[in-house]
Parts: structure tokens; C-alpha cells; sequence
């Protein structure tokens, strides 16, 4: 922002268009895409003309990959997607005419941004990119942080003893959510423990999100099937969803911090409450093989992410096979 001066009319389309939380991937594209078009007089040529033109991300997925993904999936790609649309701004004034109009190009300047920025942990909620350390891979257990000095020079700092011929890898977010590391940065993290429930209600009030209602805390657990508390309590409370009274003394047992009567509850409505979790399951197993058989009937040419969208679709199936296991015998 400080080398170009402020785009008014870009930010206010982005404000109109629910996308004032990408400004600063806005800012960070068009320096991708200024040092681009001075070529070979950039300092970051030959590393910009290093990076890759193929993606396997939500950005850059097909109509028909996306009728092949299950709805979380599917409501972080059309996230994705959107923020493409709402980016690609093109009326800047620094850039020449057919840098503006080069549709192709403003989609991989997104895609650089969005994949391989990262805001640094010093305050100043810039986003940058750092060449060289945007290399190193995402981990659930990750060896490397990032760090930045006064003069901007960025380091890479072990948080643990690292053996030689060991990846190095830093985190790229929540490692319980491979849903949006697989939309955002098109890769599977199958390392990751848990995934989101996929429980998504049609209006999540407020009282949901204090019972526990958020994509990293309702969990369902890869290795164990084990369900996160908050499943349960979040299960509980739909279930007493005819039962106004019942439902305001979970609630405010939950707020109260009384456990006593949260396990009373739960133990009296065990029945409901499993019964609501095996529902969700099944339909979820179901709609799972009913969007993998779709892929499968898919012209992978055509659709080259495809045998990527089936293992993600598989790795999520097997979780809930493993919660189905643990649970219902």
C-alpha cells in the first residue's frame, strides 16, 4: 500500500462485495503482478518466473470438481472462488493495459498470494512473502517458525532439535482442519489427527457458538473415532431443540460451568443424542460415496484434480467409518 498509494475505488468494490478481510492480498497481487511486468529489470524476476503455474486448490478447480467435493469443502471453494473474482480488480492505474486485461494472469497472481504469504508474528498484520521460506512444506508437528528482524531480513527459526535428513516444515494453519488447508492450498494433509464433524446447522445462533459450535473443536478423531466434548454438548442441544426448558438448563449449566447437571442431561438423552450422531454419519457415508462415484465417472484429463478430490474424500470417509466403529458397534 505504502509503494502504490491507495486503490479507493478497488477497496470499495471489495467493501460492497464482503471481501474488505482480502485488502491486504489485494495490495500484496499487484506487487506480484507490477514486478512481473517490468520483466527481467525486477529484482524478483527470476524468482517470480520460478513459481508454479499449476494449482490443484479450490481457485483453480473446475464446475464439475466442485460438484464432487462435500460441503464444507464446497463452501470453502466458493469462498475461494469469490475471493478470486472480487480480486482480480482491473483498473489499476500503474499497470499497462494488457497486464490489466490478462485474465490468466491476475488468477496466478492470486494464487501465488494465497499460497504462499504468510503474516508475520511481530503485530503488524502485514502479509508477506519470503522467498526461499515459502518453500517449506506445512506440518502437524511442525520443526520451523518464521521470524522477522528490524531491517525485514526473515529467518527461520527451529522450535525443536531437528535430526539430520528430517523435514523441515512450519504450520499453515489449524492442523485439525485439512478441509481448508485442501481449498486453500491444494494438498491432503493426511497426517492431520482430526477433522471437523461436518455437522453445519442451517443458522448457528449464538448460544451454538457457546456451547462449543466451531470447525476446530468438533472434532471427529482419524485414529480413534473419538468425538470432541463439544459434539456431543453441540448434539445435545439440537436435540433439545423441542424442549425449551431442557435446552435453556443445558445451556446454562454449560455457561454456569456445571458439569453435574451437563452429565445428567447427557446421560438422559444419550439415546437422542446418539441416535442424531449415527443419523449424521450415515448421511454423510452416503453422500460421500454418492460424490466419490461421481468423480470416478469423471474424464480425469479433463479434470486433473479429480484423483486428488477422491482421497480427500476418502481420507474424510474413513475417519467417520472410524467414529461409526468406535460408537456403534
Amino acid at each position: 500500500m505504502e509503494e502504490f498509494g491507495r486503490m479507493e475505488e478497488a477497496e470499495e468494490f471489495l467493501f460492497e462485495n464482503g471481501a474488505w478481510d482480502e485488502v491486504r492480498h489485494y495490495y500484496l497481487m499487484l506487487k506480484v503482478m507490477a514486478e512481473w511486468e517490468r520483466g527481467e529489470e525486477s529484482p524478483w524476476f527470476h524468482y517470480l518466473n520460478s513459481l508454479p503455474r499449476y494449482f490443484t486448490n479450490a481457485a483453480s478447480m473446475t464446475p464439475f470438481c466442485h460438484e464432487c467435493i462435500p460441503p464444507l469443502v464446497a463452501s470453502l471453494a466458493e469462498k475461494e472462488r469469490s475471493n478470486l473474482h472480487c480480486l482480480s480488480v482491473k483498473w489499476v492505474p500503474f499497470l499497462s493495459d494488457d497486464t490489466n486485461s490478462n485474465a490468466a494472469l491476475w488468477k496466478w497472481a492470486f494464487q501465488v498470494v494465497y499460497t504462499r504469504s504468510f503474516e508475520p508474528n511481530d503485530g503488524s498484520g502485514d502479509l508477506r512473502i519470503a522467498p526461499m521460506a515459502d518453500m517449506l512444506n506445512h506440518g502437524t508437528e511442525a520443526e520451523i517458525e518464521l521470524a522477522y528482524d528490524e531491517y525485514g531480513n526473515c529467518h527461520a527459526m527451529a522450535t525443536k532439535d531437528i535430526l539430520a535428513g528430517s523435514p523441515l516444515r512450519m504450520s499453515y494453519g489449524d492442523p485439525t482442519n485439512p478441509s481448508f488447508l485442501f481449498a486453500r492450498y491444494g494438498f491432503l494433509d493426511e497426517s492431520s489427527p482430526a477433522t471437523f464433524c461436518k455437522i453445519m446447522p442451517t443458522h448457528v445462533s449464538q448460544e451454538l457458538w457457546d456451547m462449543g459450535y466451531s470447525h476446530d473443536r468438533m472434532l471427529f478423531y482419524k485414529d480413534t473415532g473419538d468425538v470432541s466434548e463439544e459434539v456431543w454438548d453441540v448434539l445435545l442441544y439440537l436435540a433439545l431443540s423441542n424442549n425449551e426448558l431442557k435446552q435453556l438448563e443445558l445451556y446454562q449449566a454449560h455457561m454456569n460451568g456445571d458439569y453435574e447437571t451437563k452429565r445428567f442431561l447427557h446421560e438422559q438423552y444419550h439415546m437422542e443424542t446418539s441416535a442424531k450422531l449415527l443419523e449424521h454419519i450415515d448421511t454423510s457415508l452416503n453422500q460421500l460415496d454418492e460424490l466419490s462415484g461421481k468423480a470416478n465417472g469423471g474424464e480425469a484429463n479433463g479434470h486433473p484434480r479429480l484423483p486428488l478430490i477422491l482421497r480427500h474424500n476418502e481420507f474424510v470417509r474413513n475417519t467417520f467409518l472410524a467414529v461409526r466403529s468406535r460408537h456403534f458397534q
